[in-house]
C-alpha cells in the first residue's frame, strides 16, 4: 500500500534586522525548492512546506524593541552599532531566564501551531531560546535545530554559539574556529559557505543592454550600482556627492532601500552631477542588476557582498562609517583578497571609479579559494542538510 502523503515543514527562523537574514531564508527555501523539484517524486511521498518566520521581533515586546533599535541605528548612525553591539554581548538577553520567559509562550504556540520537521535559525538572537522552546515542547518527532550562520568572519554575534543545536553551518574556517573558541563541539560544525540564493548562480534573466536600457541608461557606458542596503543607511550622501569630480564617462544606479529621505536627497543631488543617475527604492532584481553594472558600491553586508562574488562584481566597500563589528571581519577578507577596494574617504571613491573598465564574460573569472570564497553553490548543500535532517511526524 502507497505511504499517504504527509506534511512536512521546514521552520526558517529569521528577524528583520537588515535584509541579510531574510535573504538568507529566501536562498535557502528556493533551494529547496530546486532540489526537489528535480527528483519526479520525493522518496517517502513527503510534501514538504518552508515557513518563514520573523521570530526575534515577534516573541516578546522586549525583542520587538531591540530589533527597532537595531534598524535605526543601521540607518541613521552605523557608527554608534558597536555599543549596541557590546551591549547584546554583555547582557545577553538572547539567552537570559527572563527573555526567554517572555518569550517561551509565543515560540511554544509557534511550534505546535507549526509542528516542523526541522528548525532551521538564521539569527543569532533566536538560538537560544528556539533551543529552549524545542525542548519544553516535547513535540512527536522531535524536531533538529539547525543553525546557518551569516556572518562570515570570526567577529560574529556570540548568539551564535549554541551548543545544543544539532548542526551549526558556518562560511569558513574563521567563524568555526570562533565558534569552537567559545563552547562549540567542533564534531557539529559544517564549513560550507554563504547562503548565495540560486538566482545568482545563472545567468541574467535579462541582458545588460535590455535592463540598462530600461533604466533610461546606455548600455555601452561603465555603469556603477551604489546601494544603501534595506535600511538605506550608511555615508552614501557624502559618497554620492564626492563624484561631481569624475572625469570618467560613466552611469549611476542609486538604490536607497527603505529611507525616503534618502531618496529625495539623492534625487536631488543627481540634478547636479556630471553624469546620468538614476535613482530607486529598490529595483525589480538586484541580480540582473549585479550582472548589468561593473561595480557595487556597498557596505560590508555579508549576504549582498557574497551575492556580488557569485557576479563576479568589484565592489568599493564603504568604510567612512565604521563597520558595524559584524561586518567588519567581512571588509577585511574581501579587501585582502582583492575582491573589493575600501572607501576610507569621499574622493578614494573618484579613484577607484578613474581605473574601472568593463569587464566582458566575467562570469568566467576564478574565485579566491581563501575563506571558502569560491563556494558560490554551497546553498545545495545547505538545503541538502535540512532535507536530510526532517523527520516524518508519526501517524
Amino acid at each position: 500500500m502507497a505511504k499517504t502523503a504527509r506534511s512536512n515543514k521546514i521552520l526558517l527562523c529569521v528577524s528583520n534586522t537588515g535584509g541579510g537574514h531574510r535573504s538568507a531564508a529566501t536562498a535557502i527555501e528556493n533551494a529547496i525548492h530546486e532540489l526537489l523539484s528535480a527528483k519526479s517524486a520525493t522518496a517517502d511521498n513527503v510534501v514538504y512546506e518552508v515557513i518563514i518566520v520573523d521570530v526575534v521581533e515577534n516573541s516578546s515586546p522586549l525583542h520587538s524593541v531591540f530589533v527597532a533599535i537595531y534598524n535605526l541605528l543601521l540607518r541613521y548612525d552605523q557608527g554608534w552599532m558597536k555599543y549596541y553591539f557590546a551591549l547584546i554581548e554583555t547582557f545577553k538577553p538572547d539567552n537570559s531566564k527572563i527573555g526567554y520567559w517572555l518569550a517561551s509562550g509565543y515560540l511554544d504556540k509557534l511550534l505546535h501551531n507549526i509542528r516542523p520537521a526541522v528548525v532551521v535559525s538564521i539569527h543569532p538572537m533566536a538560538n537560544h531560546y528556539l533551543a529552549r522552546a524545542l525542548a519544553d515542547a516535547k513535540l512527536p518527532n522531535q524536531p533538529e535545530l539547525i543553525l546557518d550562520v551569516i556572518d562570515p568572519n570570526a567577529q560574529l554575534w556570540i548568539g551564535w554559539a549554541c551548543r545544543d543545536a544539532k548542526v551549526t553551518i558556518v562560511a569558513n574556517e574563521l567563524a568555526q574556529k570562533r565558534l569552537v573558541s567559545l563552547g562549540v563541539d567542533a564534531d557539529k560544525i559544517l564549513t560550507l559557505g554563504m547562503p548565495v540564493d540560486p538566482i545568482y548562480l545563472r545567468p541574467a534573466e535579462t541582458s545588460r543592454e535590455k535592463f540598462l536600457k530600461e533604466l533610461g541608461l546606455e548600455p555601452d557606458k561603465v555603469t556603477i550600482c551604489l546601494t544603501a542596503g534595506w535600511a538605506g543607511g550608511g555615508n552614501f550622501i557624502k559618497i554620492y556627492s564626492a563624484l561631481t569630480s569624475v572625469s570618467k564617462p560613466v552611469q549611476m544606479i542609486v538604490i536607497c532601500g527603505n529611507n525616503e529621505k534618502l531618496y529625495q536627497k539623492i534625487k536631488k543631488i543627481a540634478q547636479t552631477m556630471p553624469f546620468k543617475t538614476t535613482v530607486e527604492r529598490e529595483l525589480p532584481s538586484l541580480s540582473d542588476a549585479m550582472s548589468a553594472c561593473d561595480l557595487l558600491v556597498t557596505k560590508a553586508g555579508g549576504l549582498t557582498t557574497f551575492e556580488a562574488i557569485a557576479r563576479r562584481l568589484p565592489m568599493a566597500i564603504d568604510m567612512l562609517t565604521e563597520p558595524m563589528p559584524q561586518e567588519g571581519g567581512t571588509a577585511k577578507i574581501l579587501i585582502e583578497a582583492g575582491l573589493a577596494k575600501p572607501i576610507n574617504q569621499p574622493s578614494d571613491l573618484v579613484t577607484i571609479i578613474e581605473a574601472l573598465e568593463h569587464i566582458e564574460n566575467r562570469a568566467d573569472l576564478p574565485l579566491p579559494q581563501k575563506n571558502n570564497l569560491d563556494c558560490t553553490h554551497a546553498v545545495y548543500e545547505i538545503a541538502k542538510i535540512i532535507l536530510e535532517n526532517c523527520h516524518s511526524e508519526k501517524d
